[in-house]
């Protein structure tokens, strides 16, 4: 099992507790991310998203390139996956300073694309806003020109949406064949995107019964495209403690509903922007990514059990969430990673 980390762009994940004790600064984003890859960790997932979707839209969130950048100077083995949504990058520049990025860390570039799913924020900015499935037919051409940029010299493409003559990106990235590019989504339009455009499905948190459905789905349908076998991993938030007891309650502490807080104003529009397999629970909505599903939560021995569990149905990395982010990663580190390794 490779073990990622969500990046703590956002100052916390969880949306009923008000100070996490991790605020939004790269002091704290530098730190613990250097931390990280002395201690056991692989990866780390850092979310674009130009307002805050857990603590309020009006709280400091990171931006998710140049945090990029700067991170990829001062580490040494995370590889570094950084959402993009193509609604907010226009491919052949965003070729160009993703392959820069790239070679700054040494080849330890990683894509988490993401077709949006929050419209007030691209009205804010002024953004082109698609609608469901017209999000995976831009997301399908944005891919189809940063790939000819990274394999091609020139490229020429004629789509819909881009348009491109002779274009030259130089110098392509080191990572080979390209960095690995990572998607996730649950409507037949993101699986058959991801299926053909992508190296690795990630998923939203869950029981391993559904985990295996869903992986053994994008099996097929990747055997199908004649492509490579793909990479798959899953959210999850984690809680490790002495004793069962204890972790419940944790859970129950930050499960405790809130409603007035600021990270839920967008519940709704969330809702309505996405296509849900299962029916979401708002009290699972306290924690992002449907964290808490994976059942992460209880004793070393009970956590190490479960990651068991979803490497027998193909999960190959966690990208995990916990609160308070630094000592949680030091304690999960000691008491999951190393006694497993």
């Amino acid at each position: 099992m490779r073990y990622g980390f969500w990046a703590p762009v956002f100052g916390g994940w969880l949306r009923n507790v008000r100070d996490e004790n991790m605020e939004a600064s790269w002091d704290y984003f530098s730190r613990l991310c250097r931390r990280a890859e002395h201690i056991g960790y692989d990866l780390t997932l850092i979310a674009e998203l130009n307002l805050n979707d857990i603590k309020g839209v009006t709280e400091p969130a990171l931006d998710a390139w140049s945090s990029a950048a700067a991170l990829a100077a001062v580490t040494h083995k995370l590889e570094i996956m950084v959402a993009v949504r193509p609604n907010f990058h226009h491919p052949a520049l965003f070729a160009k300073q993703a392959a820069n990025i790239d070679r700054i860390s040494g080849g330890r570039l990683a894509l988490n694309v993401v077709s949006s799913w929050w419209a007030d924020e691209a009205k804010q900015y002024g953004l082109q806003f698609d609608q469901h499935d017209d999000r995976y037919a831009r997301t399908n051409e944005w891919l189809q020109v940063v790939d000819g940029l990274w394999s091609q010299t020139p490229f020429t493409f004629t789509g819909e949406r881009y348009q491109l003559q002779d274009a030259v990106c130089e110098p392509k990235p080191l990572s080979s064949p390209r960095p690995t590019i990572y998607a996730g989504g649950e409507s037949e339009a993101a699986k058959t995107l991801i299926a053909n455009r992508c190296d690795a499905y990630v998923m939203h948190g869950d029981e391993p019964e559904f985990i295996a459905e869903k992986i053994a789905d994008m099996r097929a349908r990747r055997e199908r495209t004649g492509l490579p076998p793909m990479q798959f991993g899953m959210a999850a938030y984690a809680i490790v403690r002495d004793t069962e007891a204890e972790a419940q309650a944790e859970v129950a502490r930050i499960t405790t509903l809130d409603e007035q807080a600021p990270g839920f104003a967008n519940f709704d529009q969330w809702i309505s922007g996405t296509q849900l397999e299962r029916e979401l629970k708002i009290k699972e909505y306290s924690v992002s990514n449907r964290g808490l599903r994976p059942g992460l939560v209880g004793t070393p021995e009970q956590v190490r059990a479960r990651i068991d569990e979803f490497s027998a149905v193909g999960v190959d990395l966690l990208l995990l969430q916990m609160s308070p982010q630094l000592e949680e990663m030091e304690r999960f580190a000691q008491q999951v990673i190393a006694p497993a390794s």
